[in-house]
């Protein structure tokens, strides 16, 4: 009987020994990323924040920032354009006004 336990015990470790290396793994890695988490936050992300006189609310799409009528505009409320995402929109030299719908079906 006693022989019998002993081999069931010795069959466990190995399975054991695993299960404390997977668990001791994570815990590292949890360590390693709560780390990492720290040291991010202290750098400074810019943000793009739109002006609230610079925001738009269209029917159907929500709310656009920069210049509607202009021909680069993003149709986004996180972005201007693709020229100018930072903005201003006002005397921005790259402003072209949009076409009417009518005059490109036509071409």
């Amino acid at each position: 009987m006693l022989k019998t336990l002993l081999v069931i015990a010795i069959g466990f470790l190995p399975s054991l020994f695993s299960l404390w290396m997977i668990r001791k793994t994570h815990l590292r890695t949890r360590l390693r990323m709560r780390q990492a988490a720290m040291n991010f936050s202290g750098v400074r992300v810019r943000q793009i924040r739109p002006v609230e006189g610079d925001r738009y609310y269209l029917e159907g799409v929500g709310y656009l920032i920069g210049d509607i009528s202009c021909k680069f505009n993003a149709e986004s409320g996180y972005i201007r354009c693709a020229v100018n995402p930072s903005g201003p929109c006002q005397g921005c030299r790259h402003y072209e006004p949009k076409e009417l719908a009518a005059r490109e079906h036509r071409a």
